[in-house]
């Protein structure tokens, strides 16, 4: 039963001639499908719409040829033969009664048009601004270009009303679309009319809108998403210059959707950004206008959610990763099971979906993209053949996984940990600096155990070969973990680096289990994740001195796809560590650590008192060779299969390989083996003639 607190949550919202059946809003967001994989991006909105949301979009969809982001891949309804993918996501969206929303974007000075080879065009001559730095350049858009902009536009809300979408939403926030472009001063630096005063430089936005209207009517909303500050300094788009625009087109859109001023900033990690963060942006927007207002702050709280909306911040909740993390999550909260949430933990790992171009990831929800392509829902399991029993060895990420999904198959499931305390890596990286959200990943997994009573949890229990034989499990599931290398082999190094006796060599497993340092420590970061950044904050907490080493050109490189590179490197180098890019470490020896530049080779010496490397992993796979080792006997126990998953297989520093790991285990028990054929369903185009 829904707690009475919650019942705002769940009024209606009218959108100019429609009406939302409640106030969760999932914004657009990426996901590494696009045009490449429609249908599991279609049943990925599916399943939002089945888990109660009032409001689904689309990612960001290119509406022409002429401004397009390769290598990202984003959706494209470019012609008519682009018609069928977004009619099937319409449909899927509609299925439980969402409202279907297109986000239509230009992305101007952002697309570098790397596929179509168009030139660019942007508001002024200037290079593209992309991740990647490309060696592009836009022209400038004179007026008949605006005029073709304007009819691309028209088609575009022409197609995506055939289609069957409700919302139409103008993009221009986080810096990326061509009316953020003309909204900045700092970009646009025209002299005619669609330059100089803010009513000049919003003009291209208000004709936008105004073509909207005249081509759909009353049979589709029309929504705006802008920046709340493009947070760039002095010369951009301010909050206070939005403030201005939607006192001066207060009625201009259906709903105001708004939105950070970079990515990075709008999808902090948790590391980085609370829950929430935006409020002081966002407040008194809404006293501006007789729309409905959007905002966003990765909100999982629904206590949040109601305060936002009863201090009169906004109508919906916004929302992309903790839709991500829990499509269900308007369900739950509607139904009184808040506690069942799978709360987004701010890893931003489905962020690096789009990033490399792969299929995003969500650590909370494995089933996150596997929806059509395997089959996989995140709140069902298909149920086990007859009963059998399973014997899961380490309660860390990928056991607990394992575990909980195992457990609603049905099976009669033993999760047994060495230590005390369950959670293995996740437990304990929670504590170190800016990761406490991270033991979500155990809290919500053990919640759930705990209401099974088909799944026992065995603490304090380090399990030899024997023990496993006598157990009585017909599958044994090895979820033991890894350790960190203590030699420096990682990439740049695939041999050991020469370390003298006398040098204290410190891990991340060390100071995890409450080793303390002092003096000056030097940091050999050959990960290139989080855990690098991490360990010097760390540090700097104990009081020690910092130089931070890594063949890398910058902190953390890999962090880039998480939007957290910047925010890390800049932390670091405020608190006083000494970073060393595009250096190697060669050698330690008493008290002195060589290190070299990784172009020239040249030798430099760093005094330091101990050195913690932060490079690779191994198995912890005692236990397994142990069990191989008397694989003629499994038999006689009834054991038929023992399997290694997550780091005990393959260490990856990302937890969502840990815990997809567990979910893959679980589905897959059982099953007859794929062999060779392909373990998921895939679209191929079409050929043309």
């Amino acid at each position: 039963m829904r707690d009475p607190r919650h019942d705002i949550l769940f009024e209606p919202v009218k959108i100019g001639p429609l009406t939302a059946k409640n106030r969760f809003y999932q914004v657009p967001h990426c996901n590494g499908g696009g045009y490449r994989d429609p249908s599991a991006v279609a049943e990925m909105r599916r399943v939002k719409s089945e888990g109660g949301w009032g409001v689904i979009f689309t990612e960001q969809v290119e509406i022409h040829h002429t401004s397009e982001i390769t290598p990202f891949i984003e959706l494209r309804l470019w012609e008519e033969k682009d018609l069928p993918s977004f009619v099937k996501m319409a449909d899927a969206i509609h299925s439980h009664g969402a409202l279907a929303g297109i986000e239509l974007a230009y992305p101007g000075v952002n697309g570098p048009n790397l596929y179509s080879r168009e030139v660019p065009m942007a508001p002024v001559n200037m290079p593209i601004l992309t991740f990647t730095s490309d060696p592009v350049q836009a022209r400038a858009m004179d007026k008949q270009d605006i005029r073709n902009l304007r009819q691309w536009h028209r088609e575009a809300y022409r197609r995506s009303r055939r289609a069957g979408f409700d919302i139409l939403c103008l993009y221009g926030a986080h810096g990326f679309g061509v009316i953020q472009h003309f909204l900045s001063p700092r970009i646009n630096q025209r002299t005619d009319e669609y330059g100089g005063s803010l009513k000049n430089r919003a003009r291209l936005l208000a004709e936008l809108v105004q073509d909207a209207r005249e081509e759909v009517g009353d049979t589709c909303a029309i929504a705006v998403r802008l920046s709340l500050d493009e947070m760039v300094g002095a010369d951009g788009f301010s909050n206070g210059e939005l403030r201005e625009l939607v006192a001066m087109h207060a009625a201009l859109p259906d709903v105001w959707d708004f939105a950070h001023g970079t990515w990075e900033a709008c999808s902090g990690t948790s590391r980085f950004t609370e829950e929430a963060a935006q409020e002081e942006l966002i407040r008194g927007l809404k006293q501006l206008t007789p729309r409905p207002v959007v905002g966003v702050g990765r909100f999982t709280s629904p206590d949040q959610m109601v305060r936002q909306v009863k201090q009169g911040l906004v109508d919906f909740i916004g929302a992309a990763r903790p839709s991500i993390a829990d499509p269900f999550l308007p369900q739950k909260i509607d139904e009184g099971r808040s506690d069942d949430i799978r709360e987004c933990i701010g890893c931003n790992i489905c962020v690096t979906g789009d990033m490399t171009m792969g299929l995003s990831r969500c650590t909370q929800n494995s089933a996150f993209m596997e929806e059509w392509r395997k089959g996989w829902h995140p709140e069902r399991m298909r149920k086990s053949a007859p009963q059998k029993k399973v014997l899961v060895v380490g309660a860390g990420p990928a056991g607990l996984s394992a575990a909980h999904r195992l457990g609603m198959r049905g099976y009669d499931v033993a999760l047994a940990e060495a230590r005390k305390e369950v959670g293995g890596r996740v437990t304990l990286e929670s504590r170190l600096p800016g990761l406490s959200a991270w033991a979500r990943v155990r809290d919500y997994r053990m919640g759930q155990i705990a209401k099974m009573n088909n799944v026992d949890v065995y603490r304090d229990s380090l399990l030899s070969a024997e023990d496993v034989l006598a157990f009585g499990a017909q599958h044994v599931c090895l979820a033991t973990g890894a350790t960190w290398r203590r030699d420096g082999v990682a990439r740049f190094h695939l041999r050991p680096i020469p370390v003298a006796g006398d040098v204290t060599v410190l891990t991340p497993d060390d100071i995890m289990a409450g080793a303390q340092a002092s003096g000056h420590v030097l940091i050999y970061d050959d990960d290139h994740y989080y855990m690098g950044g991490v360990m010097a904050e760390a540090l700097l907490k104990m009081g020690c001195t910092v130089t931070l080493v890594t063949p890398s050109v910058k902190v953390s490189e890999w962090t880039a796809n998480t939007l957290e590179q910047g925010f890390i490197q800049r932390r670091l180098l405020t608190a006083g560590v000494d970073v060393r890019t595009s250096r190697a470490l060669m050698a330690v020896a008493h008290g002195v650590a060589r290190i070299a530049c990784t172009y020239t080779g040249r030798e430099d010496d760093v005094a330091c008192d101990a050195v913690l490397l932060v490079t690779s992993r191994l198995p912890v796979d005692a236990l397994r060779g142990s069990l191989l080792a008397v694989k003629e006997h499994w038999a006689g126990h009834g054991i038929e299969s023992v399997t290694a998953i997550g780091d005990a297989e393959a260490p990856s520093s990302a937890l969502a390989w840990s815990t997809y790991a567990g979910h893959r285990y679980a589905e897959n028990l059982d099953e007859p083996e794929a062999g060779d054929r392909l373990p998921f369903r895939r679209e191929i185009a079409e050929l043309s003639p």
